[in-house]
């Protein structure tokens, strides 16, 4: 039986996730900061405005809805891009931080819209 394209590369993005978690503690990600089980966490540190939005929306459409997505980003230009985002897209923001120059985001995925 072949697996359909969706379920592979739901698998093939939480087996990622779990690595890069793993990972990311070694790199002191989660040093400053406890991620619960419930969060997938997105580090786009580094990256300038457009990006850490774009791969975000990315992460957020192979996610279930009402899931949580942390994103780590450092462009300050993110957070204007964030609410903005949030705001035409559906999605909640849930939290918003910044500490050592590091802008964290929290956001929660929208419910699906019923068909009427």
């Amino acid at each position: 039986m072949a697996l359909s394209h969706s379920y592979r590369k739901t698998t093939l993005f939480r087996q990622w996730k779990i690595r890069y978690l793993a990972h990311g503690t070694a790199q002191g990600i989660t040093d400053v900061m406890t991620i619960p089980p419930t969060e997938t966490l997105l580090d786009l540190r580094g990256l300038a405005c457009p990006m850490p939005v774009l791969k975000a929306n990315r992460a957020l459409r192979d996610m279930a809805p009402g899931t949580r997505l942390r994103i780590l980003a450092t462009d300050r230009a993110s957070v204007a891009d964030f609410q903005s985002y949030c705001r035409e897209t559906g999605h909640a923001m849930v939290a918003f931080t910044e500490s050592a120059g590091v802008l964290s985001f929290v956001i929660r995925r929208r419910a699906e819209t019923q068909p009427s």
